[in-house]
């Protein structure tokens, strides 16, 4: 089996619809994929209405967070998308992401880039509006040369120049939310130290306490030294190891099935999950 188990559409900020995302998942010869995108699960009836068969759809989201001033993301699988405690955390994310982005627009107009709100507003169309999208913006004006070149100090990394904070949760609360929804909590590509500032291993280990499900370990922002590191480090805490593209289409390199989760794994996260469960594909 090959499992993909983080992967991004127009739902967010991936540039593939949901339908179009599964079935390039299936030509991909993907067994199993999970949507999910940042703070929402307004993708997943596309997803499922589309689903080909033979293909399995696990529904999840990736849920902003932060701790001690890092930010970092929690991967959420098979969680009741209608428990009500979790749905007001992810809704007061999604709110905060448009005066954020603005806010951004801002602060690159200050540094001399000649974007604009309307710009970043038809990149992101329906999706919940990032940070890629400003990157997508700032590729089509010619500052720079891939989307993966803003997320540095000079521009949109989480101590850039252009950088604004939003509303994140905790991560305690996170997992707390999660397991009460009856989903699995994963932390996704906790050391990825291209992105800016990451946890210590230290609070890792409480997490774990906390009950965090696993850790995100094959993944385009791990070397070989830091995915044995952590796989070390799940042995020692008891955790999950996954594996995943974070398949974003166009805008990152990344390719469905780059990275893959053992089925061994994936079949303890679904025993643990109890809020929803994978849906097989019926050639939808």
């Amino acid at each position: 089996m090959r499992i993909d188990l983080h992967t991004h559409s127009t739902a967010s900020d991936g540039t593939d619809t949901p339908a179009e995302l599964v079935r390039n998942a299936a030509a991909a010869g993907l067994d199993v994929v999970a949507l999910t995108d940042h703070d929402t699960v307004g993708g997943h009836a596309e997803a499922r209405a589309a689903l080909p068969e033979g293909l399995t759809l696990v529904t999840g989201a990736e849920l902003s967070c932060r701790l001690d001033g890092v930010s970092l993301h929690m991967l959420a699988y098979l969680f009741d998308p209608d428990e009500p405690e979790l749905a007001r955390e992810r809704e007061l994310v999604r709110d905060d992401r448009v005066p954020r982005a603005r806010a951004m627009v801002g602060k690159l107009r200050e540094l001399g880039v000649p974007i604009t709100w309307e710009q970043v507003a038809r990149i992101a169309g329906d999706g919940a509006v990032g940070r890629p999208h400003l990157a997508t913006a700032m590729v089509e004006l010619g500052v720079i040369g891939s989307v993966s070149d803003a997320f540095t100090t000079e521009w949109l990394a989480n101590d850039g120049r252009a950088y604004v904070e939003k509303h994140e949760l905790d991560p305690f609360d996170a997992i707390r939310l999660v397991k009460a929804a009856g989903g699995v909590a994963v932390f996704a590509h906790p050391l990825a130290v291209k992105r800016g500032a990451c946890v210590p291993e230290s609070a890792i280990a409480e997490l774990a306490a906390a009950g965090l499900d696993g850790i995100e370990v094959d993944h385009m922002d791990h070397d070989a030294a830091t995915r044995a590191r952590l796989r070390g480090l799940a042995a020692d805490l008891g955790l999950l190891t996954t594996g995943s593209s974070d398949y974003h289409g166009s805008r990152k390199t990344c390719r469905l099935g780059d990275c893959t989760t053992d089925p061994e794994i994936y079949g303890e996260i679904t025993r643990r999950a109890t809020g929803a469960f994978p849906v097989p594909g019926a050639g939808g």
